[in-house]
């Protein structure tokens, strides 16, 4: 396989285990015949050989893919797999599955569940938030310093329909994305979605809640500041001061991402606010961690995900819909269900194993799971800023216009080959590009700076950075881990 790699037709050598090993992040190799259509995902073990004897290619390498040369799509058998998603708020998970009919030791026709490819795909929507709040706030600084008075502007320009803000638009594009991708390389027949709801006003109250509690809120014939007052029992929250005045402010402060939500408000003595200030509570209290463990305790759980899930559960129901693939929707309670029953850990790519029916009553069962999964981190394609301003917003030095410098891009991969010096070898990771030519590149032992005339391209960037992590073993009895060998 080292070999192939060299001549231009493998993957990259396993020298020093770089982080891109298609074969290693995925329990199967996604296999193309010869006109390009998807086949049934093959063991890496079988991907060796066909690369070995020539028969096949590589297309592609994270994840990874092989075309044949000798078969054509009427000359296999393709049974089909199923795409399962369980989508999250910071992370998605998605496998694909088979499922066979087998007859058990005592006659019964069971259904058997196999896990082929997991993916856990991290979304950078915090990232894309904070990018837009530091972008108001460049803009505001600017108006505000001119010193002179703007007529407000009328909110009178409306969105268009299925709106969503952009960081939650980048959580549905991305799943579709990813889930498109995974349609391109693989024989899915059908997708199953988990599908959930979540009561933020039952998780604001911190209980269930029933008929008439959920037209009443905390404030119910009160107001908050009342609210406060009994439930810190008239002191300061930090040092429990009494008799003083007392000003509302917030746990967690409004310029780390805080809300005005009634959990999120404690009352305060003036010395205490302002030597708070925007500092987080657990850094103004770390010399009484006996004050903060009571404070937290008190403070809700923050809503933030769940209402990203709320709004964003149908979008991703119509956006993969688009696909032209049978779509299936899951409540949440079989998902946690069939993973209980399984005896599976709690992660996305085990929860997006468990999506569907599984009846375990009659026998029903998943009998693999992937040893490691392949994590596909979502990192853009860069900017479009041109200038890079300063603390204030202002521009204080212009940025090349140009990507691409001597035929990379950054997020590429690439095969790196330093003839001499500390870094000697061959490494395999994704650059990030200079104008003069020496790029750097991130590898599993840090990054290094290599000259382009020693690299050499492998897959141009997605979008997204490629690693691979373990995953958590099973529990229950009946299932096994598929440790499938790296390529050498």
């Amino acid at each position: 396989m080292a070999q192939a790699a060299e001549n231009g037709s493998g993957d990259a050598p396993p020298h020093d285990s770089p982080p891109y090993q298609g074969g290693v992040g995925a329990s199967r190799v996604f296999v193309l015949a010869r006109e390009g259509h998807p086949l049934m995902p093959c063991h890496p073990a079988r991907a060796r050989e066909l690369l070995g004897k020539g028969r096949a290619v590589v297309i592609r390498h994270v994840p990874f893919a092989i075309r044949l040369k000798d078969r054509k799509l009427a000359e296999s058998e393709v049974d089909g797999v199923q795409l399962r998603i369980d989508p999250g708020s910071k992370g998605t998970g998605l496998v694909l599955t088979d499922e066979k009919k087998e007859t058990n030791e005592h006659g019964t026709t069971v259904t058997v569940r196999r896990g082929l490819v997991p993916v856990e795909l991290h979304h950078r929507a915090d990232q894309i938030r904070l990018c837009l709040q530091q972008r108001a706030g460049y803009r505001h600084r600017r108006r505000s310093a001119n010193r002179r008075y703007r007529a407000p502007r009328f909110r009178n320009r409306g969105h268009p329909t299925k709106w969503l803000p952009p960081s939650l638009r980048h959580r549905v594009d991305t799943t579709s994305s990813m889930a498109r991708r995974l349609c391109r390389y693989a024989p899915v027949t059908e997708i199953h979605v988990e599908l959930v709801a979540f009561d933020t006003h039952s998780m604001s109250a911190g209980r269930p809640l029933q008929g008439a509690e959920y037209q009443q809120g905390p404030l119910a014939g009160t107001n908050a500041r009342t609210y406060l007052y009994a439930k810190w029992n008239n002191a300061c929250t930090y040092c429990e001061a009494t008799g003083v005045p007392l000003n509302i402010e917030h746990l967690r402060p409004r310029s780390r991402g805080g809300s005005n939500r009634l959990s999120n408000l404690v009352l305060a003595c003036v010395p205490c606010n302002q030597a708070k200030g925007n500092s987080p509570v657990d850094v103004f209290l770390a010399h009484r961690p006996d004050r903060l463990g009571k404070i937290l305790q008190q403070v809700r759980t923050p809503l933030h995900d769940a209402a990203a899930m709320n709004a964003t559960r149908w979008q991703l129901m119509d956006a993969l819909s688009d696909l032209g693939k049978p779509l299936h929707s899951w409540p949440g309670a079989r998902t946690k269900g069939n993973r209980s029953a399984m005896g599976l850990a709690k992660t996305h790519t085990l929860d997006a194993l468990s999506v569907g029916s599984l009846d375990h009553e009659c026998g029903d069962t998943i009998v693999r799971c992937p040893a490691q999964i392949l994590v596909a981190k979502a990192t853009g394609r860069g900017s479009y800023a041109r200038t890079t301003p300063d603390r204030y917003g202002f521009p204080r030095l212009l940025r090349a216009r140009a990507k691409q410098h001597f035929g990379y891009i950054t997020g590429d991969l690439v095969l790196a080959t330093v003839p001499s010096g500390r870094w000697a070898g061959t490494w395999t990771g994704r650059v990030s590009v200079r104008a003069r030519g020496q790029h750097s590149v991130a590898t599993s032992a840090g990054r290094i700076n290599v000259s382009h005339w020693n690299l050499r391209l492998l897959q141009r960037g997605d979008g997204y950075g490629y690693t691979t992590q373990s995953e958590s073993t099973p529990q229950g009895p009946g299932k096994s881990v598929d440790r499938c060998p790296a390529r050498s």
